[in-house]
């Protein structure tokens, strides 16, 4: 048996025992830093630091706070908060109380977020301010089974007649409830951690369904321990790195870096405020971050926009570096491929040489300046976006995985990563491509079902373990799997012919610097179509220099001059494509996609059909007059 192998088949059973291990073993080690506002109100924020020990100090108060409010194993416990460390100490304190955490995306409205709370039977609700407790307030009638809501920020949260006693109580609250009983029973959470089962329900995550009612996937322990050992046993991290952590820990991908953080032992800077990245980056100085495509996409538009707005020269600089950056990322990664080596050819170095000191230097300084592996999850990156990062030194490594099959199942192996593929199985998960081309997995990562529903169950997982994850894709003979669309979402046109639209569109994301979102319409059509929405920030800079300043973004986009800008990226794209996959018409939308009408899932991936519904007038209007049935 391989050392590999050996690591993942003794893993324990659950992250809890990780926790309480890695406590033991490096008390007084860093292991968190969070962001707390000056103390003047102005200026840049403070971060402090938390050792393992005070950690477990804070997660031990909390785990019995919970015990003490009546908390038996597998309740379940909903969290409604953004990325922030209360959110890491709370989790970890409903694990070592052996209960189950809901995760809730602080997005969610009033009537989803009492959906989740109902059909998991959430006992208590730990809410990161008056808002989320609102929620919970209008919707109590519907709650019979929430006994009480721990709040994270107590500054508006008043305590109301109408509670029940105890109802509301703040984390500070908590946590001394926690330490009197504590005090009675030092070995209480120890005790509740040593009884927990790998089998035992650990997460319950509701899958943003783009119809209907979200799906709970239930998570046991095993997932997640199984996760941290896996991710420990590819080599990509270790105990030195520091990690940028500001992915939604609602989400499978987010929470899934804190499994193995906890393993290693290394440093993890939290703050979930997007806004906030640019200016973190440069303080955090992170080894290792994990982000989803449009982050990048917002880089990389961000960076042409600027070189574009200080002058012709400088934006023919930047291109020609973005070609170089390209070229010199597929020359590296094929040569790696054939030799075992990243060398590229004496005259391509020499060119890179010098755009390095033109632009990639200044982008690595963006991120820190350390940035020796970036992680891209949650959908596809377009490969001339990852080329171009791979050339400038920020090596995004792409990975694959769903709520079902707890995040990670995929992964780029390090130096021997190939741009526009989502790398190796993580070790102990299978892979097999069915006959229709859907991607099938087996392993220890892979759910135990849908929460109360069966027979959703079973028409996603086979008797025998295997996995139908929606997706299609292929394999390569030395085993790095392409993803080419879902299943679900591949267009046949009119013609017969099939069409991925995220290969289309993430074209279009590579050749246009000023788009946001895009989506390609054609099913059952004659012709492909667009919905295209624009960076705000980088479509008003164009405006200002193009005779549009203090213009809305909704009348910059209307205007025959953006019109006519887009349609020349539209042209450019077409000439790399196939006549059938060509984008025919397009229109501009007035507003860019967002989470909250509903378009994007919290994770930023596209509702297709809310899309498609919320603009049907747009799509008819392209069509209108054209010879279809």
């Amino acid at each position: 048996m391989s050392d590999t192998q050996t690591l993942i088949e003794n893993r324990p059973p659950s992250v809890a025992h990780l926790f309480l291990e890695r406590v033991a073993a490096t008390p007084d080690a860093e292991a968190y830093r969070y962001p707390v506002p000056a103390a003047s109100g102005t200026g840049p924020d403070e971060w402090k630091s938390l050792s393992w020990a005070g950690t477990a100090h804070r997660v031990d108060a909390i785990a019995a706070g919970l015990i003490d409010l009546g908390l038996n194993p597998e309740d379940r416990v909903a969290l409604a908060s953004s990325t922030r460390i209360e959110w890491i100490l709370a989790d970890l304190g409903i694990m070592c109380a052996g209960a189950a955490t809901t995760t809730v995306y602080p997005q969610t409205n009033a009537e989803e977020s009492a959906y989740i709370l109902a059909d998991s039977e959430s006992r208590v609700l730990i809410a990161e301010d008056a808002a989320q407790l609102a929620k919970a307030r209008e919707k109590r009638a519907e709650l019979p089974e929430l006994r009480h809501v721990v709040v994270f920020d107590s500054e508006g949260v008043t305590k109301e007649e109408s509670d029940p006693e105890g109802w509301v109580l703040t984390l500070a609250e908590l946590e001394l409830r926690g330490a009197a009983l504590l005090e009675q029973n030092p070995d209480l959470v120890k005790e509740r951690v040593g009884a927990i089962a790998a089998d035992q329900l650990a997460t319950l995550i509701y899958t943003s369904g783009t119809t209907g009612k979200p799906k709970g996937v239930r998570l046991p322990h095993d997932n997640w321990s199984y996760m941290a050992k896996a991710i420990v046993a590819t080599g990509l991290l270790g105990p030195d790195d520091v990690q940028y952590l500001w992915l939604p820990l609602a989400h499978v991908f987010g929470k899934v870096l804190t499994s193995a953080h906890i393993d290693l032992g290394h440093v993890t800077a939290v703050d979930g405020r997007v806004d906030k990245i640019i200016e973190n980056l440069p303080v955090v100085q992170p080894t290792y971050m994990a982000a989803v495509p449009r982050i990048f996409e917002k880089v990389y538009n961000g960076v042409a926009a600027k070189a574009r707005a200080g002058g012709g020269a400088k934006y023919k600089i930047f291109q020609w570096a973005a070609d170089v950056a390209r070229e010199y990322a597929k020359a590296s990664q094929d040569n790696f491929r054939r030799t075992g080596t990243a060398s590229v050819p004496f005259g391509l170095g020499a060119k890179h040489k010098v755009a390095d000191a033109l632009v990639y230097s200044k982008l690595r300084e963006a991120f820190g300046g350390r940035l020796r592996a970036a992680v891209s999850g949650s959908a596809a990156l377009a490969p001339d976006i990852g080329y171009f990062f791979a050339g400038a030194g920020i090596h995004i490594l792409e990975g694959y995985g769903l709520t079902e099959s707890s995040a990670a199942s995929f992964v780029n192996p390090g130096e021997a990563y190939r741009t526009g593929t989502v790398g190796k199985p993580l070790p102990g998960t299978e892979v097999r491509i069915a006959d229709d081309g859907e991607i099938l997995l087996r392993g220890p990562g892979i759910m135990e079902g849908y929460h109360g529903l069966p027979e959703k169950t079973a028409e996603v997982l086979e008797s025998d373990g295997w996995f139908h994850t929606g997706d299609i894709g292929e394999l390569s003979v030395d085993g790095y799997l392409r993803i080419t669309d879902r299943k679900k979402d591949l267009i046949k046109t009119s013609g017969g012919k099939y069409i991925a639209p995220a290969e289309v569109e993430g074209q279009f994301k590579a050749v246009c610097p000023y788009v946001s979102n895009i989506l390609v319409h054609g099913a059952d059509r004659n012709f492909c179509t667009a919905l295209i929405s624009l960076d705000e920030p980088a479509i008003l800079d164009w405006a200002k220099e193009n005779g549009l300043e203090g213009k809305s973004y909704a009348e910059v986009c209307a205007a025959p001059v953006t019109v006519e800008l887009i349609e020349g990226y539209v042209k450019e794209l077409n000439e790399g494509l196939q006549r059938w996959q060509t984008l025919k018409k397009f229109r501009l939308l007035p507003r860019d996609l967002d989470v909250e009408h509903g378009e994007l899932t919290p994770s930023l991936k596209l509702k297709r059909p809310v899309v498609e519904r919320e603009y049907k007038h747009l799509i008819e209007e392209m069509y209108a007059g054209s010879r279809e049935a």
